[in-house]
């Protein structure tokens, strides 16, 4: 299936650059990225049910929910069944026995924090399959950029890609209801989270909490160093702050194309 695709880097300067919508070829996925996009037209957006750590969520801080766009034909890249899983890429015994060995368990750990950190305000697991995660987060070289005038852009420390996609909505085998056997489909996402290699010690987990706060939802930055979702990468990695969980909310209750049944 093809699928429609675009990315949101996190780079060393501060801007932010929103990439027109690519289309990259996925091998054996029935639908094209051209048919993804006309389809979301054919559901209703509308906001799913907040999930309950976002529900109890109370704060007067303020948020940057004004920096966050939706996407469009998709609307705001919100999920809508929980726990979101997540996957981090883990060495083999083979990688762990060489030189580079301790880093790479190193940074297993640092992104895993992250997840963690996260996790106190978000539903996530963490799985060992990449297949079937929700975002899936590899220890990668971001893809060099070229400008309109073919000139090669800043290098990227880190990267989010998301990933849009048809699912078929199958009824569980214990339903009582009087459903098909089929439901319609839905529009769906998956993301992929990719961290430079160089990177080393607290640049790891503060590149990690930012691109999974792209990865949750938040399409955007924030102009304050105090908050994660700041729009560049800084030594000193916040912690999550109160203005980032408050825009997260602010989103969640937004409408969407994701994760609802088409009409026909």
């Amino acid at each position: 299936m093809s699928v429609i695709l675009t990315n949101h880097p996190i780079i060393a300067k501060n801007s932010f650059n929103n990439s027109p919508i690519q289309t990259n070829l996925i091998n054996n996925l029935p639908k094209t990225a051209s048919d993804a996009a006309s389809d979301a037209e054919n559901i209703l957006p509308k906001p799913h049910p907040l999930p309950e750590t976002l529900q109890q969520w109370q704060d007067s801080s303020g948020d940057y929910f004004s920096e966050i766009a939706p996407i469009s034909s998709v609307g705001y890249l919100i999920w809508s069944k929980f726990p979101v899983t997540v996957y981090i890429q883990t060495p083999t015994l083979e990688e762990l026995e060489t030189f580079e060995g301790k880093s790479l368990q190193t940074w297993v750990t640092f992104v895993s924090q992250a997840v963690a950190e996260w996790s106190v305000y978000f539903p996530l697991k963490i799985i060992d399959d990449p297949e079937t995660a929700d975002i899936a987060i590899w220890r990668r070289r971001p893809g060099l950029r070229l400008s309109e005038t073919g000139e090669i852009l800043p290098a990227r420390s880190a990267e989010a890609n998301y990933q849009l996609y048809h699912i078929s909505q199958q009824k569980s085998d214990n339903s009582t209801d009087n459903l098909p056997d089929n439901l319609p489909e839905s529009l769906a996402h998956k993301f992929t989270i990719l961290l430079s290699p160089t990177q080393t010690g607290s640049y790891i987990q503060s590149a990690a909490k930012h691109e999974l706060g792209h990865a949750l939802g938040i399409w955007g930055h924030s102009p304050l160093e105090t908050d994660v979702m700041y729009l560049a990468q800084v030594r000193n990695s916040p912690q999550i702050s109160p203005r980032d969980i408050n825009t997260l909310k602010r989103i969640y209750q937004q409408p969407t194309y994701l994760g609802w049944p088409k009409l026909f």
